[in-house]
């Protein structure tokens, strides 16, 4: 998926799709399987953000050493860098690999404690059926409900 693909517009009110994914694909196998409006932090410094206007939730896989270093890909800080963009995030969703232990998806808990936006969900890898249903859900209730996020 081009980084600024965008497939079927989702209905009015829900938020965009924001994600990272490195050259393994996971995160990006998760997000084309959700069927919304997506918009990919790109992999190379040298390219630009995507330009993001409306209100959105982030995915973010974690990248960490053994003691949760870098836990937070560079490209989404310098993504959450921006104070305009970083206005219009409403949550993240971390990705990980269960068999890091506590430094599960700890990219999605690092990023909703400094950006004060809650923590949607985590889920391992590319995602199982059950993890695209119950995000789905989760973010059409989102859509229904009134914005608590400060703007």
């Amino acid at each position: 998926m081009p980084p600024d693909a965008a497939v079927p517009v989702p209905p009015q009110g829900l938020p965009e799709i924001v994600y990272y994914s490195s050259a393994s694909g996971n995160t990006l196998r998760f997000v084309a399987r959700l069927g919304l409006t997506v918009r990919r932090v790109p992999i190379s410094p040298k390219e630009a953000m995507p330009g993001i206007a409306r209100p959105f939730v982030l995915i973010c896989p974690t990248y960490a050493d053994g003691t949760g270093r870098g836990a937070v890909p560079k490209q989404v800080i310098r993504l959450l860098n921006d104070p305009d963009t970083r206005a219009l995030m409403r949550g993240v969703i971390g990705a990980g690999n269960r068999n890091f232990g506590r430094l599960y998806a700890m990219a999605g808990d690092v990023i909703a404690r400094k950006c004060d936006v809650p923590l949607l969900y985590k889920f391992e890898l590319a995602g199982f059926d059950s993890d695209i249903a119950r995000v789905r859900a989760g973010l059409e209730k989102m859509g229904s409900a009134p914005c608590s996020t400060p703007t």
